[in-house]
């Protein structure tokens, strides 16, 4: 479960702040690992799939301008590593995907499921204090986790090295989630 909101107005807008902070940075570089994959794909001559990829940019893509405008509304600033997060993120897409259709699954598989957590804690650190953003985040956790079923039924679990490759991803978000809300 996610940490309870502090006590205190001030330090009540803090946290609000790492919270859009960590999920505009979230939600950024999920734009980009979905850019990454689908370059490859495309790069290949495997369109169809890399449209599939595509299709999850744009659905992150509106997350996204969701996240910049409530950034906006709340006088909050983003992550002061944006440049990194999409430089990674586009690193983690595009590589996932050279190693395979079923590893860039996988990639989505873990990335999502820590996404999907992630959301859920704050859904309930937020519903009584700030409802209106507490369902706009259910939702937003309602689609990482149908992305993440649909990596699951695309084979994303029969991905070479799934659980060291899953395993790293999710280290990784785990880590970036933390800077994220901080800096």
């Amino acid at each position: 479960m996610g940490e309870a909101m502090r006590p205190g107005l001030g330090s009540t807008r803090a946290r609000l702040a790492e919270i859009l902070r960590v999920d505009h940075a979230g939600e950024l570089a999920a734009v980009h690992i979905y850019r990454g994959q689908q370059a490859v794909f495309a790069a290949a001559g495997k369109g169809e799939l890399g449209e599939a990829f595509a299709s999850l940019r744009e659905q992150e893509a509106q997350h996204l301008a969701a996240f910049d405008d409530l950034l906006a509304q709340r006088g909050v600033r983003p992550s002061l590593f944006t440049p990194l997060w999409r430089v990674a993120a586009f690193a983690l897409g595009a590589g996932t995907a050279l190693l395979g259709e079923k590893a860039a699954h996988a990639c989505t598989d873990a990335v999502e499921e820590v996404i999907g957590g992630h959301y859920a804690d704050q859904v309930e650190e937020l519903k009584d204090r700030e409802p209106d953003l507490a369902e706009r985040l259910s939702r937003f956790r309602d689609d990482e986790l149908q992305h993440q079923a649909d990596a699951v039924q695309e084979g994303a679990r029969e991905a070479p090295g799934y659980d060291a490759l899953s395993s790293v991803i999710k280290a990784g978000c785990r880590a970036a989630i933390r800077t994220a809300e901080k800096i």
